[in-house]
Formats: C-alpha cells, structure tokens, sequence
C-alpha cells in the first residue's frame, strides 16, 4: 500500500524561488516553481520532494 500523508507541513520560504530537475534518460528537465503565484502547490510539491515520493517515479510520455 503506497505511503498516505496528510496536510503538509510548511517547509518553504514564499519569498525564495524553487526549481525541480526531473532526469530523464535524454537529459535533465528543470522546472521553475513559484511560491509568489502558487504557494500550496510549490509547498505540497517540495514536501513530497524531499520526503522521496518522487524517487524513482516512471514518467511517461508518448509522442506520435
């Protein structure tokens, strides 16, 4: 059964900027996060970051 969580607890600083590297086997993408425009969303995401949600995670894409 894959790990429940609850409300995240604060663990950004709204006024910094956030960037995620998502790596691939062709390269790295990096993401910019803005905590200005979308603080819950940022904060949600780097509190799975850190915790290793992501870890490992396939990411699929199909392109025709």
């Amino acid at each position: 059964m894959p790990k429940r969580y609850s409300k995240a607890d604060q663990v950004i600083d709204a006024s910094r900027r956030y960037t995620a590297t998502i790596t691939t086997d062709r390269g790295d993408i990096v993401i910019a996060l803005d905590p200005s425009r979308a603080p819950r969303t940022v904060n949600n995401f780097v509190f799975l970051a850190r915790d290793g949600f992501y870890d490992g995670l396939t990411f699929h894409r199909v392109v025709d």
